[in-house]
């Protein structure tokens, strides 16, 4: 199956670069761009991208919002949004998976790794930099051991098993490695992800994996 990607950066010639790389890809397919957040919020509804390779800063309205109006619409239910930006800092981590944003890159990254990271987040997992997954464990080691946690609705409903593979997928084990490690099927992996995420209100593995931390269900320590 191919991907569908809409590019959206204000910079012509970053759009450029990507649509060669993307377009001489058999699998990822570019069928727009956008220059503003606005307009990748129109043309992604418009154009049914599977994913949106999301620039930050842009005009008229950031890749932080244009990502929240993008994943809160239903008429775009199921489009991906992959932040890819130069400033991998713990806020606009936060604030990118926060806004539904299902992976978090920087603009550095390989042309391989690029691509890899568009089909993981089309196949529904999260991606997150080395970069962005230090940010967001630096944010929390920087939290005075006296702040309470964050007070999740549903977080008391998980299972001990569910409970676990939260604490697993936020210390970045994919669905393959939670099975190894509790001797279980990656479907069966599977299942108690997404039952984790219905419980706690996490619309993907990224927004689980912030949950993690931010509720103390995993330390940075622990990883």
């Amino acid at each position: 199956m191919t991907v569908r990607v809409l590019l959206a950066d204000d910079q012509a010639l970053l759009r450029a670069t990507f649509r060669l790389l993307l377009d001489s890809t058999p699998d990822i397919e570019v069928v727009a761009e956008a220059s503003t957040g606005a307009e990748a919020v129109r043309r992604t509804r418009s154009e049914r991208a599977d994913v949106v390779l999301m620039d930050i800063r842009m005009p008229d309205m950031d890749g932080i919002e244009a990502t929240r109006r993008i994943t809160a619409d239903d008429a775009m239910a199921g489009v991906r949004v992959l932040i890819l930006t130069t400033f991998e800092t713990d806020e606009l981590v936060v604030a990118a998976l926060r806004a539904g944003a299902s992976g978090f890159l920087g603009k550095g990254v390989d042309p391989g790794a690029l691509l890899d990271a568009i089909r993981t987040v089309a196949a529904g997992d999260q991606l997150l930099s080395q970069a962005a997954t230090r940010a967001l464990i630096e944010r929390v080691v920087a939290l005075p051991d006296d702040v309470p946690r964050a007070d999740v609705p549903g977080l008391a409903d998980l299972t001990d098993r569910e409970r676990e593979v939260t604490r697993l997928v936020g210390g970045g084990l994919s669905n393959v490695e939670i099975a190894e490690r509790l001797f279980i099927s990656p479907s069966t992996a599977k299942t108690h992800v997404n039952r984790a995420m219905m419980k706690v209100g996490a619309r993907d593995r990224a927004q689980l994996v912030v949950l993690a931390y931010e509720t103390g269900l995993v330390s940075p320590g622990g990883r």
